[in-house]
């Protein structure tokens, strides 16, 4: 142990602390990625003043499940909101945080080295876990308080900025599908005149394939017509420059591609039917689908598998399945041309907003990767 490090048991203590009042009745879980969720828990009759408090800056961890995920789930509590959390739980604190600054030791907590070295000292008994005398075996630097605090600021900036990205593209995202929707479900897309088509009076006329009314001049298609769709393949073991997608999006980066300006389509399992785009060169896995346009904008294409729903119709009772037989037969609305290009001409720019913001963030959480190894140095 270099003679910077400190045991954790020196400077953190145990709180237990009961809802006894009835002070709140916010209570959450730990998810595997450190953070605070929503609980999935029936509270319904169950009696919250057996439950434990954890005010700011405290935080609360879950030394059972180390032995099932590998992993400690232990979250600080950052805000001045009052949560509860399960009896189950231990909630502890910082004793004096002008010695140890309470994120510089969350930072800690989210190192994968933290990690495996709770996962080691895991006891493999069935009700065995990674207890607290463990966490109070655990050596760490502790640098000045300045120098934590410089640390813990420059790590937010970069959490700050991924947090941030994420929020503009959810509107971004959110700006994109409303426009659909309002263009291609409620048919409000603009007439010559460049007012909205069914509110200005436009011609609707009936379908019966659709069994509703469609504006006049559009089709029932299906989605052959304008979507070629091909199953991924096996990724090479090769590293590289070109994004690979699984069903849950980037999982690698390879030396070869087999598409280039794509909708990846998420094949089996939990990821079935999610969706991504991708207007560069990247490789497309055995997890997914590739589907290119077929004389069409990429971007229309994008949303109008979207408005489909098309996580809704896998097949499959056990694993969940989707096939390139079940997408080609699908029907949806087929509007005009002009107005196809109308909309891709205002989403794409969003889409690449989007996929700038992606890449920013994909920068940025490698430097964040970084930051948390470089802590074993700081002392």
């Amino acid at each position: 142990m270099k003679s910077s490090y400190k045991l954790l048991g020196d400077y953190i203590t145990r709180v237990d602390v009961r809802n006894k009042d009835l002070q709140t009745t916010n209570l959450r879980g730990l998810s595997m990625t450190k953070e605070f969720r929503e609980s999935t828990s029936n509270i319904v009759g169950v009696d919250l003043s057996k439950y434990k408090l954890v005010p700011k800056n405290h935080f609360a961890c879950d030394f059972m499940s180390v032995i099932r995920v590998h992993k400690l789930p232990v979250v600080h509590q950052n805000s001045d909101e009052l949560i509860i959390v399960s009896p189950a739980y231990t909630v502890f604190k910082v004793i004096d945080e002008n010695i140890l600054n309470p994120e510089y030791l969350m930072m800690w907590f989210r190192r994968p080295e933290f990690d495996r070295y709770a996962d080691f000292r895991c006891d493999s008994a069935i009700r065995g876990g990674f207890k607290w005398e463990e966490l109070g075996e655990v050596e760490l630097p502790i640098p000045s308080i300045e120098k934590q605090r410089k640390i813990v600021k420059e790590y937010n900036t970069i959490v700050n900025r991924i947090k941030l990205n994420e929020t503009l593209n959810q509107k971004l995202e959110d700006t994109a599908q409303a426009l659909y929707k309002h263009w291609f479900v409620d048919f409000e897309f603009p007439n010559a005149e460049g007012k909205p088509y069914k509110s200005s009076g436009g011609e609707m006329v009936y379908n019966a394939e659709l069994d509703s009314e469609i504006p006049l001049g559009w089709e029932v298609e299906q989605l052959e017509r304008v979507i070629e769709f091909k199953n991924g393949k096996k990724k090479p073991n090769i590293k590289g420059e070109y994004s690979v997608y699984g069903g849950n999006g980037i999982i690698d980066f390879v030396n070869n591609y087999n598409a280039e300006s794509t909708i990846i389509v998420g094949r089996v399992g939990a990821y079935c039917g999610s969706l991504y785009l991708e207007y560069n060169k990247c490789w497309i896995s055995d997890n997914a689908i590739s589907g290119n346009s077929i004389n069409e904008e990429l971007t229309y294409c994008l949303y109008l598998l979207q408005s489909l729903n098309i996580s809704e119709r896998r097949e499959g009772t056990g694993q969940p399945l989707i096939t390139q037989s079940l997408l080609n037969e699908i029907n949806f609305v087929y509007p005009s041309k002009k107005i196809r290009s109308q909309f891709n001409n205002k989403v794409e720019i969003l889409q690449k907003r989007i996929k700038i913001n992606e890449i920013q963030t994909q920068l940025l959480r490698a430097l964040e990767s970084l930051m948390l190894a470089k802590m074993s140095k700081t002392a």
